[in-house]
């Protein structure tokens, strides 16, 4: 199962204990794609976040995976389920 996920960070609860959960990320996302759980991510210019795609094999081990993230309880998140479009159109 895919999932995009769009997170923010929520400045109003800047804390000592959010920057040390910023700077945990980078190794955090580094570790996810080098399990394959995390096939890419992205900076969303502009903004205080990123944009992640998660490769899992289930809808729980998804939420795990995001729970354990260390700015889970200082960000906002928009998720996306994912299908594939791989079908191809009938030539009839």
């Amino acid at each position: 199962m895919k999932f995009l996920v769009l997170w923010s960070l929520e400045q109003n609860l800047l804390s000592d204990a959010m920057v040390r959960a910023i700077a945990r990320m980078p190794e955090y996302g580094h570790r996810m794609e080098q399990e394959g759980k995390v096939l890419m991510r992205y900076h969303v210019v502009g903004a205080h976040g990123g944009a992640w795609l998660y490769d899992v094999a289930d809808h729980e081990e998804f939420e795990r995976l995001l729970a354990l993230a260390p700015v889970f309880n200082f960000a906002r998140y928009t998720i996306h389920p994912l299908a594939d479009m791989t079908g191809r159109p009938d030539d009839d």
